[in-house]
């Protein structure tokens, strides 16, 4: 089953279910409160906290998603920058059993889900705190559920804060979730303790494929003080994990989602190194679907985010001696083609941007990457991270992988006051300039 299919069977499922299938919101938010969206529910949030969605209480849709907090994570098996979110929300109308049940059937339905072993999965529920009590009415369904159809084995487990419970920052909505996971070795399928089970998660030999959110309190400064007027379901299953899980593949990279562009760097490199391949590929596709909602390589902000990544894959792409990026722009248009077509309508923007920043960037990588060599005989002080900031273009957050690598530290701490001296220098200069 390729990705275009799974997302299609994923949002007819709910529609037949009378959810209305609304399109993706933009990368970039709305309010602008955040640099982009980050979850599927990000752009609902008015609409969980209370206000009447136009399309009613049912919605199910495939969000564009970023997330550059796990970037120095992108190269293992799962984490991302880009993804794709399939949600279906809830606005005061079904609730625990209903999500619960939806989910499961979509996982393993042979007729309209993705067919996949029932025995494989694992789930997480919520083991309560002073804030909320233990989720026992998850258990007890998914208990049901695994009863009913025959899946033996300790597959059922209670989490903390940390990984079963949701929230909006410490003030605003909040609640347990549910969360879902799939082993890909396909020899975990007897039931595992809970330490197996954590064993299993840390070495990703079991993935989270599906969450369910139930937004059912308040609370503030950290603190839950009351219960919502209506409770809201909202689920979240990451495309790229699924298309693992679905396709047979132990990593994303391997999926349909990915394989083309892996390919083609593969056959136009001139070294070969995992790590690297895949962080082009990664934060590539990323630049595409961020240019094409609007955003530009600059200096600040999502200008910024897109600079660091399309810098990272420069760099990354010198490491595999592979000489140009462009032809991937072209092969990511393809893969999305069918559930984005604006990304065709905008590939030549999208080019230009990428070559342009990569072209600037290759002028200094070369010099950079000597002078970088030359003062890494110990820690990278402040004043060097600025001069290769400044100088040759590199990002602070790339020096400071570079400087990982070799088990160096870089001072942050001294970095930021050359970056604010420098920036009171130049007011303070304009000024005199322009004195009258």
């Amino acid at each position: 089953m390729t990705s275009s299919e799974i997302r299609s069977r994923f949002l007819k499922f709910f529609e037949k279910r009378k959810h209305a299938v609304i399109p993706s919101a933009s990368l970039v938010p709305e309010d602008r409160t955040v640099l982009f969206n980050t979850a599927g529910m990000q752009p609902l949030i008015p609409y969980l906290l209370g206000k009447a969605h136009p399309s009613g209480t049912r919605l199910v849709n495939s969000q564009k998603c970023v997330r550059t907090q796990d970037i120095d994570e992108v190269g293992d098996n799962t984490h991302d920058t880009f993804f794709e979110m399939l949600g279906n929300w809830s606005f005061g109308d079904y609730w625990k059993r209903e999500a619960i049940e939806w989910s499961y059937e979509f996982l393993t339905s042979l007729t309209e889900g993705l067919g996949l072993n029932p025995e494989r999965l694992y789930v997480t529920c919520f083991e309560g705190n002073e804030n909320a009590p233990r989720d026992e009415e998850s258990e007890t369904i998914w208990r049901e559920i695994f009863e009913k159809n025959k899946v033996k084995g300790e597959r059922i487990y209670f989490r903390g804060v940390e990984k079963n419970w949701w929230q909006i920052g410490e003030n605003g909505p909040c609640g347990p979730d549910t969360e879902m996971f799939y082993d890909l070795t396909g020899a975990l399928n007897k039931g595992m303790s809970l330490e197996e089970y954590k064993k299993a998660d840390d070495e990703q030999k079991i993935v989270e494929v599906w969450n369910d959110v139930f937004m059912q309190y308040i609370q503030k400064d950290g603190k839950v003080t009351g219960e919502l007027p209506k409770r809201n379901v909202d689920t979240g299953a990451g495309l790229e994990r699924v298309c693992m899980a679905v396709q047979g593949k132990t990593n994303i990279f391997d999926t349909d989602l990915f394989e083309p562009a892996i390919r083609h760097i593969r056959e136009h490199s001139k070294k070969e190194n995992l790590l690297s391949e895949r962080i082009v590929a990664d934060h590539i596709r990323t630049a595409c679907f961020i240019i094409a909602d609007g955003v530009i390589p600059s200096n600040t902000d999502r200008g910024y985010i897109l600079r660091r990544l399309i810098r990272r894959a420069v760099r990354h792409a010198d490491v595999l001696g592979l000489d140009s990026l462009s032809d991937l722009v072209r092969i990511f248009v393809k893969t999305y083609a069918e559930a984005y077509p604006d990304l065709a309508v905008k590939i030549n923007v999208i080019s230009e941007e990428i070559e342009k920043e990569e072209s600037k960037f290759r002028k200094t990588l070369s010099q950079g990457l000597k002078k970088f060599e030359k003062i890494s005989d110990g820690d990278i002080s402040g004043g060097d991270a600025f001069l290769l900031f400044s100088s040759y273009g590199f990002p602070f957050e790339l020096t400071k992988e570079m400087a990982k690598e070799k088990g160096l530290k870089v001072d942050e701490i001294g970095f930021k006051e050359e970056v604010a001296r420098h920036q009171e220098l130049s007011r303070t200069g304009g000024e005199k300039r322009f004195a009258k």
